[in-house]
């Protein structure tokens, strides 16, 4: 039975919003990773504001959209990032610089987390599975990286990254288009 006082939810879709601040911000932190160009002060500010502020955004509209995982998703990966750039810039006041160990300790529990997310696309679209798995791939390479030191590790894994961003890249694409023509022109 309808209730008379239900409100029909008329807010925009936060999904777009959150992959693309995910999708840019990896995208440019691997082009880093894959040997390209130092961090530098682009990558910790998409890092912050895009791929952080924007996530944790987005996963607060998921949340009031009663979406469960795109709201755990967005929010943890946003957070991610801001975590990440302030494991860059806390030495800066004397906070200790994390180790290879240290970072591979942090980047193995985030692959784990991904992993996770990973299992709850199987029941989804293509393009939700090939990212959070290529995501977390990603993670792992990074955490094998930093634990061996092994340069080629790390470029391998940056170049995984930036294809996992580009896919990030596609899917928002893919829902902002379908949604705006109102049917499928690029396929999930």
């Amino acid at each position: 039975m309808n209730n008379i006082y239900s409100i029909k939810d008329q807010t925009a879709n936060p999904g777009p919003l959150g992959l693309f601040g995910f999708a840019m911000t990896t995208v440019l932190l691997n082009i880093h990773n894959a040997g390209f160009f130092p961090v530098n002060s682009m990558i910790m500010g998409m890092g912050v504001f895009f791929g952080g502020g924007a996530q944790f955004v987005a996963g607060v509209m998921e949340w009031k959209k009663g979406n469960n995982f795109g709201s755990i998703a967005f929010m943890s990966y946003g957070a991610f990032w801001l975590t990440l750039v302030f494991t860059w810039l806390a030495p800066m006041f004397g906070v200790e610089k994390p180790d290879g160990n240290a970072m591979g300790c942090y980047l193995g529990m985030w692959g784990l987390f991904t992993l996770i997310n990973f299992f709850q696309t199987l029941k989804g679209n293509l393009v939700g599975k090939l990212l959070f798995g290529s995501l977390t791939l990603l993670f792992f390479l990074l955490a094998a990286g930093n634990f061996t030191g092994c340069q080629s590790i790390l470029h391998f894994a940056g170049w995984t990254g930036i294809i996992c961003g580009f896919i990030a890249f596609y899917e928002a694409s893919a829902i902002m288009i379908n949604q705006k023509y109102e049917k499928a022109i690029l396929p999930l």
